[in-house]
């Protein structure tokens, strides 16, 4: 006789990480079906590499920016190699150290996930039974039996599934500036998040904003993460550029706002030591874009991204970010090649990341002045794991981006699901120069 199967013996949700109890089929917070899922791999701490002590911060390059007073902060990335259409100044220069040559804390953000996961069929509706009537007008109903209604918690009330979260997959259009989110074909949940806007600046020209960030998956409650950093940033822009401050500076600082809000996700309770270390506190990268009439800024800690690509193609795209983690050291430090170290199984190491229990606070930035019309390209690794060299990116860019952000963003996600889907996807897309306001997208 055969036995029904039994559920895995897990302690926390795969999905939710919600704890679960011994004969748990089902996790009580998300829904997850734990019967054929098997055991998450442990989380990979934290790591430190040990030599020298890190270089000193240095000054934010001075900008021509009127009314706005020269911004300063700290900030040093690897150059990052620009075609001449773009004249830039970034808020450092200095080479990154290599792995044996600066103390700085390695995250492994990327635990070993199955080839695939296999997912619960929905439960077969009995026709004597199930409601098989019209539901009234506003009624949900159950997305895996297409019979059941669902309850106010969020799960059918025929075959208990859980419905997809809000944040599975999500969309925002502005003027100027149109995000993408999804979810993706591997992962349980969506642990990327960002925030798009657009206000004034003083003189009464317009300023549009982009912050993506991307949850470190092998830290704790990284959907939250990330959610509070893009909220915190994108606040803090919004407060100080109309304000009359540099959008480098405004950048510098709106990182060092959303590392506080990160880490604020991980403050101890007030029965523990004062001082006692975080656990694998919650985490996140964060990269983000100001884009006015004539400035472009981008914003960085990590390894999330942000790309050029000129209108008319006429000029070559660029990367304006230069990662944090353990292949840009390597190929930094002149160890590999760039192919060498992306392939190796520790590439996504990062080095750098919002969270309380980083080594240190490096937010960057750089600022540009294109000379032409182009579009600016937020991304996280989900999207440029498809498309990493610049030339790579521009060719999925459509040539009307800069027209259409929205359906822009939509190909990139596309693009990186017909790719194998394998992480969150995340991407903004900025026209630039930013229009005036109400203007509008053709």
């Amino acid at each position: 006789m055969s036995q029904m199967p039994q559920p895995t013996a897990l302690s926390r949700c795969p999905s939710c990480e919600e704890p679960l109890e011994s004969g748990d089929r089902f996790c009580g917070a998300c829904g997850y079906d734990l019967s054929v899922v098997p055991a998450p791999p442990p989380d990979t701490p934290t790591l430190t590499m040990n030599g020298a002590v890190p270089q000193p911060p240095s000054e934010v390059a001075s900008v021509d920016w009127p009314a706005a007073p020269t911004p300063g902060g700290p900030g040093t990335h690897a150059p990052v190699h620009l075609p001449t259409d773009l004249q830039g100044t970034d808020s450092g220069g200095s080479e990154l150290p290599a792995a044996s040559e600066g103390s700085r804390g390695v995250r492994f953000d990327r635990p070993a996930e199955p080839d695939d996961y296999h997912l619960a069929a929905p439960q077969p509706v009995d026709p004597r039974t199930a409601d098989l009537a019209t539901p009234p007008a506003g009624t949900k109903v159950c997305v895996a039996c297409r019979a059941g209604h669902v309850d106010g918690d969020g799960y059918c009330e025929n075959c208990g599934h859980a419905q997809p979260r809000e944040r599975d997959h999500m969309e925002q259009e502005l003027d100027a500036v149109a995000a993408v989110s999804d979810r993706g074909l591997r992962h349980h949940r969506n642990e990327d998040a960002f925030a798009v806007s657009s206000t004034a600046l003083p003189d009464g020209s317009p300023a549009v904003v982009a912050i993506v960030c991307d949850g470190v998956s092998s830290a704790t409650r990284p959907d939250e993460a990330s959610l509070a950093a893009a909220r915190a940033a994108n606040e803090a822009l919004l407060e100080t550029l109309p304000r009359g401050t540099h959008p480098q500076q405004a950048m510098h600082d709106a990182i060092v706002v959303a590392s506080h809000a990160v880490n604020a996700l991980a403050v101890e309770p007030e029965t523990a030591q004062e001082h006692a270390p975080h656990q694998n506190a919650p985490a996140c990268t964060l990269v983000g874009a100001v884009v006015t009439a004539g400035l472009l800024v981008v914003g960085w800690v990590g390894d999330s991204r942000a790309y050029w690509v000129p209108v008319d193609r006429s000029a070559p795209p660029a990367r304006l970010t230069e990662d944090d983690s353990w292949a840009a050291q390597m190929v930094a430090a002149g160890l590999m090649s760039e192919a060498q170290a992306y392939a190796d199984e520790r590439a996504h190491a990062i080095t750098g990341w919002l969270g309380a229990d980083a080594y240190e606070l490096e937010p960057h930035t750089a600022s540009f002045k294109p000379d032409r019309p182009g579009v600016v390209v937020v991304c996280t690794d989900g999207l440029w794991n498809y498309a990493e060299a610049a030339e790579e990116m521009a060719e999925v860019v459509p040539p009307d981006a800069e027209r259409r952000p929205l359906h822009t963003a939509r190909v990139l996600v596309g693009h990186a699901l017909d790719g194998g889907g394998h992480d969150n996807v995340t991407v903004a897309v900025l026209p630039f120069p930013a229009p005036p306001q109400g203007a509008g997208s053709a």
